[in-house]
């Protein structure tokens, strides 16, 4: 009876996903970084998708590829999910969105993660996307001020601060814009750093010498790819570091506050279930992070020779030892 049950409960969902001749829908996932950092979001995602209902390999078929960071893969890569007629495709950041959406006018969207969807032109409005693409942003009201008063808590005699930016990313514009400001309020002299692509990175933090006491980074996919170096760097030079994730932390980096992205992209599965449900992404509207964490990595703080105060300690979700 539980199998006939299950058959039943089962039975629409299979019948509204076939596509004519019998086969399921197919969605291509293109992941910003590599697999190393952000397999934990993938597996996020089909989770939810199975709980939705969809099992892949069954109800649905998922070809995954990984960006690594590089805009070039991004346009090669949306471009074989549209010869491919994919059903909808899930785009891991703002430029694998952008690339997807230059792609394709028709085929849905959806990206689980976005820094500045409106900025970047990836939808018309958050509460009214429009066009085929909507999704998640990892943006929040005073996300980067925290970020600051974070780091200037772990270091109190913080004055200059460098500040890694892709100044190709929309995303990473819309937060300097906000870093300078909550610079201003904290008295704190900026250093920055532009970068538009992996050859950048070694000149950039050469040219940091001596003149920062700690090193900020914006989050995007370039970054993230390269956050070994980035951390291999701020360790020999004994730089207190802030980044935007915790996959940062595990290759050595002292803080990282922001969304949690495991839980975007698994939000992102309800956004790829409606609209294969039926649902249209030009009305389905873009939501905000709710889940923040707080990461702190005291191996690093006393390798750098940072005593991190036992009241942040306290606030972190989670404390790397």
């Amino acid at each position: 009876m539980s199998m006939l049950a299950g058959a039943a409960v089962a039975w629409p969902l299979t019948a509204r996903a076939q596509q004519p001749g019998g086969k399921p829908p197919t969605l291509g996932y293109l992941g910003g970084g590599e697999p190393t950092s952000q397999q934990a979001w993938l597996d996020a995602f089909v989770r939810r998708l199975r709980e939705l209902g969809w099992v892949e390999g069954r109800s649905i078929l998922i070809d995954v590829r990984w960006g690594e960071g590089r805009p070039e893969r991004y346009a090669a890569i949306a471009a074989e999910f549209v010869k491919a007629k994919v059903d909808i495709i899930l785009a891991g950041g703002t430029e694998a969105a952008g690339a997807a959406k230059q792609a394709t006018s028709t085929i849905p969207i959806v990206f689980p993660t976005a820094g500045d969807p409106v900025g970047s032109r990836l939808v018309a409005s958050l509460r009214r996307p429009g066009g085929n693409v909507t999704g998640l942003s990892n943006q929040a009201t005073d996300l980067t001020a925290k970020r600051l008063e974070i780091l200037r808590e772990a270091v109190p005699e913080l004055g200059r601060l460098a500040v890694m930016a892709n100044v190709d990313y929309s995303g990473g514009t819309f937060e300097a814009t906000e870093i300078q400001e909550a610079a201003r309020r904290l008295k704190l002299e900026l250093v920055p750093l532009s970068i538009r692509r992996v050859e950048d990175i070694e000149p950039a933090l050469e040219s940091l010498k001596g003149r920062a006491q700690a090193l900020y980074t914006t989050g995007d996919s370039l970054v993230n790819a390269q956050r070994l170096r980035i951390s291999t760097f701020a360790l020999a030079a004994r730089l207190p570091t802030m980044f935007p994730q915790r996959q940062y932390l595990e290759v050595g980096g002292l803080i990282s506050y922001g969304p949690n992205y495991s839980d975007l992209n698994r939000r992102a599965a309800d956004y790829v279930d409606k609209i294969l449900r039926g649902a249209k992404p030009a009305e389905l509207p873009v939501e905000q992070p709710t889940r923040f964490d707080l990461v702190i990595n005291l191996i690093t703080a006393r390798a750098i020779g940072i005593a991190v105060p036992p009241t942040l300690l306290a606030r972190a979700d989670e404390v790397i030892e």
